[in-house]
């Protein structure tokens, strides 16, 4: 009982402000676990919680394709492209192109690779390709779907910086949504203090915040096109990061010394 105790004083500590949610889940898990064969099952359980929230999200983008593809954005769209238009401030346009360069392709390969190597170079190896993955991934993604879309960008004011390719979905919200989320993700599994993750959490918000409000405010993006990579960028990041606790769960189960019993962890998973 001590222990156990123990165990689940961690598990808060661990999982800081989301540990209502995680609990949650958790309990859902060990419910369904209870019922679990062997290992190929309860590695199962994990990737498909993350396969329903993926196609959760990526229902909602495409709902939402349909919805800008139809004109029902439309007026939102150009209201607020003739707002920003009509509200250029000289230093924060500076301040923009500097926030926007932050989801240019060059920089958050930059980026990807440091983290990779970081992980890799540590031995955790699982979260370096994760990343890698994550990141190719939501390129080609992001890739393909502009070419079906073909989605002019607007034309409504100068822009404030260079942009190729079609508008829809905004590649750099994209971009942000997968690198930056998932970074924070393989960060805060590192972090000791609650404070510590929270903070990594935040930052990663912000940028992400920043990046697509950069691509309205510089011309080059309507809001919708900037919704819609976030929502699409989420949904890919979410299906990696489930697949990476499905995969640790199911080293964790065949590593020696593994009891049985215990069939998922209360704290969060090995970070390797």
């Amino acid at each position: 009982m001590e222990s156990r105790n123990r165990r689940e004083s961690t598990a808060v500590a661990t999982r800081g402000w989301t540990r209502l949610a995680w609990d949650i889940l958790f309990r859902l898990l060990r419910l369904v676990a209870r019922h679990a064969k062997n290992t190929y099952t309860t590695f199962g359980i994990l990737l498909l919680g993350g396969t329903v929230i993926a196609v959760t999200l990526t229902y909602a983008f495409a709902k939402f394709a349909e919805w800008v593809m139809s004109g029902g954005t439309l007026g939102f769209d150009a209201a607020s492209m003739r707002f920003m238009g009509a509200h250029q401030i000289p230093w924060l346009d500076a301040a923009m192109v500097e926030i926007t360069s932050l989801g240019t392709g060059i920089v958050v390969a930059m980026i990807v690779a440091v983290a990779a190597l970081f992980l890799w170079l540590y031995s955790f190896k699982q979260s370096a390709q994760l990343l890698v993955v994550a990141t190719l991934g939501g390129l080609l993604l992001n890739y393909v779907l502009k070419i079906g879309f073909n989605r002019p960008r607007p034309q409504v004011f100068i822009w404030g910086t260079h942009a190729v390719s079609s508008s829809f979905p905004s590649g750099h919200a994209m971009s942000a949504a997968v690198v930056y989320s998932t970074v924070a993700y393989l960060a805060a599994r590192l972090q000791k203090t609650q404070l510590a993750r929270i903070a990594t959490r935040a930052v990663a918000m912000v940028l992400i915040l920043l990046i697509s409000f950069s691509r309205v405010y510089l011309g080059v993006h309507y809001p919708s096109d900037v919704l819609a990579g976030l929502i699409v960028g989420l949904a890919w990041s979410a299906f990696c990061m489930a697949t990476l606790e499905a995969a640790q769960l199911y080293a964790r189960r065949n590593a020696p010394g593994f009891v049985e019993g215990d069939k998922f962890p209360v704290a969060t998973l090995p970070h390797r």
